[in-house]
């Protein structure tokens, strides 16, 4: 399916703009290829949160991950499906979890602390891929990341509405996950890239 969509892709796109050189065909098949994945994996967890009845939740907690991780960044697998198993567990699984349990207010504050700690030590973490090389942005989204973190933990602890809690807190733990070291190494990939190039 995936090879169907990049040759259709591929050819349309030609067809209409024939003066690409080949390093500018690769290009373009690596980000077409990036988007099949994206959408590809998007569409599977959107029907499988559907599917467990928490479709609304879960499209809230995207919503909610990706504002925090993009300053934060984080982990990224190395095959898409290690990606669509990682991301369907913690994106699905975890908020799953939490909506069909009651969090007392005690491990709700461990939690909140446990992924404050997270931000602080290890926001942003950066990819083999992209170190982030830039120290003055790589402070800023320290900042960033520890600023939106607190705001999701406020409203995590004093919402009145448990499910909006809920979605703040998995949104939160997803991402302090996606950023420790301990997730990197259990994938074999490098932390902390930017150090190679000080």
């Amino acid at each position: 399916m995936k090879q169907l969509f990049l040759k259709n892709a591929m050819s349309l796109i030609l067809e209409y703009h024939n003066n690409y050189s080949d390093e500018d065909i690769a290009r373009l098949k690596y980000g077409l290829e990036g988007l099949y994945l994206t959408i590809t994996k998007l569409v599977i967890i959107i029907l499988g949160s559907f599917l467990l009845g928490v479709g609304t939740e879960i499209l809230l907690v995207l919503v909610f991950l990706n504002i925090i991780r993009f300053p934060a960044f984080g982990f990224h697998a190395n095959s898409s499906k290690s990606c669509l198993i990682f991301s369907s567990l913690l994106i699905v699984g975890l908020p799953y979890l939490f909506l069909h349990i009651t969090i007392p207010t005690f491990m709700k504050y461990i939690l909140c602390g446990i992924a404050l700690l997270c931000y602080i030590l290890y926001a942003p973490a950066d990819t083999a891929k992209r170190p982030l090389l830039n120290k003055k942005k790589r402070f800023i989204r320290k900042i960033a990341s520890i600023c939106i973190s607190l705001v999701y933990i406020y409203m995590a602890i004093w919402s009145q509405n448990s499910t909006i809690a809920t979605i703040l807190l998995s949104s939160l733990l997803i991402e302090a996950i996606a950023i420790h070291p301990l997730t990197y190494r259990m994938f074999g990939q490098s932390y902390a890239n930017y150090r190679k190039f000080l």
